[in-house]
């Protein structure tokens, strides 16, 4: 098939994991590793939050009605607390931030703009019914779902779950992401490798990144450059729920992985798109496994999966949803680039995430420039220049 632009590629590895996935068998996990994992099943509130009405201000609860005025102070609350009485008309309690709001009172006057005289308090200014009063229930009512099956929960979720007393929560388990980079030119990490050869940098960053995206990696080995032993190594990584492979996809003459993949019945989804770094990217499904043929480059290994291998962990892992925020950024200089290809390049975004400044690179296999940056620049086909100041897209590491 032709090669597919960026958005082609993207929507084509949602749509058909999505539609091709079995959800994962769902496990159950204290509060505090649920962090990061994928909900399957709905949350509801255990009882109305907040369970009484209560203050958002320090202050006086009042009367609406009454103010302006001078009340009589009758009493004061606290958060942690309850006022055993009422206030009646001319009277005021004094509150506390989060303190339920007594009997009688339907506003709250800020302590701001208040004076004392006298066991009486003075009131300048009229107040609104249920001013600075969050009312019973008002954030959830008991039996509300709050959160929803495929949700991936973050530290906002977890304090919820807290918060409706869920010390332990159903999640789904994470997928198996078998990981194999193939070629005769890499060596292991640990050994020193000949000028001709480079240590096996990408199934480490493979590791990272899938267990970042929810899934649970498996470093399988190096492939070495013969059908036989990249077949048996295939063979073995088909058994997980993803299967990563990187290099090996080009047209070279020892590029044997989409030969063997073919061997093994894959059906493949598509084989080249127009970015950079990337172009040579396979996407198929062998034996019921989804996989992606990466390319060897550490850039190219590193974006490729970020925009593409990412979106295909997380549905896995049972999301609904895989997005792919690329916010705007002004260029801190001029910027050029081929057209014809979308383009990720290596980028430095200022911390408060408005400017980017594209940072020196030597190719695809640079990474030390690769840690200096924290970002990259999207160039749009269409667009060979960009002038200082324009806005340009911006994909996080």
């Amino acid at each position: 098939m032709p090669p597919l632009t960026f958005p082609q590629a993207r929507q084509y590895v949602v749509q058909t994991v999505r539609k091709g996935r079995t959800l994962p068998s769902p496990e159950t996990v204290p509060l505090v590793d649920a962090s990061g994992r994928v909900l399957a099943e709905d949350i509801a509130a255990d009882r109305d939050t907040p369970a009484l009405s209560r203050s958002v201000r320090d202050g006086f609860a009042v009367r609406a009605a009454d103010v302006p005025g001078r009340l009589r102070v009758i009493g004061e609350v606290r958060a942690g607390d309850r006022f055993s009485g009422a206030v009646k008309t001319g009277e005021a309690v004094e509150i506390m931030t989060g303190a339920p709001v007594p009997r009688g009172a339907d506003a709250i006057i800020m302590v701001e703009h208040t004076h004392r005289e006298d066991g009486l308090v003075i009131v300048d200014r009229p107040a609104e019914p249920w001013q600075f009063i969050n009312p019973r229930g008002c954030e959830a009512t008991a039996g509300e779902i709050v959160l929803h099956a495929s949700h991936r929960l973050d530290y906002t979720d977890i304090a919820l779950l807290a918060a409706v007393g869920r010390s332990a929560v159903r999640v789904y388990r994470k997928p198996a992401v078998a990981i194999i980079p193939t070629g005769d030119e890499i060596v292991e990490i640990e050994q020193t490798p000949a000028d001709f050869q480079i240590r096996n940098s990408n199934a480490s960053s493979l590791a990272a990144q899938a267990a970042r995206a929810g899934g649970t990696p498996n470093i399988l080995g190096i492939a070495r450059d013969t059908i036989e032993h990249t077949h048996e190594m295939i063979s073995r990584g088909l058994e997980a729920d993803l299967l990563l492979l990187s290099g090996g996809v080009s047209a070279g003459k020892y590029d044997v992985v989409e030969p063997v993949l073919a061997a093994l019945g894959a059906e493949f989804y598509f084989d080249r798109v127009l970015i950079q770094p990337g172009q040579p990217l396979v996407f198929g499904r062998a034996g019921g496994t989804f996989f992606f043929g990466l390319p060897g480059n550490p850039s190219s290994t590193m974006v490729t999966f970020e925009i593409f291998a990412r979106a295909a962990v997380e549905l896995l892992a049972g999301q609904d949803d895989t997005p792919l925020p690329m916010p705007l950024a002004r260029l801190t200089r001029d910027f050029r680039h081929r057209a014809g290809l979308t383009r990720f390049l290596p980028a430095r975004l200022s911390d408060a995430g408005d400017e980017v400044t594209p940072v020196e690179w030597h190719g695809s296999g640079d990474v030390p420039a690769l840690t200096r940056a924290n970002a990259y620049l999207v160039a749009d086909p269409d667009r060979p220049a960009y002038a200082r100041g324009e806005l340009i897209r911006v994909l996080l590491k």
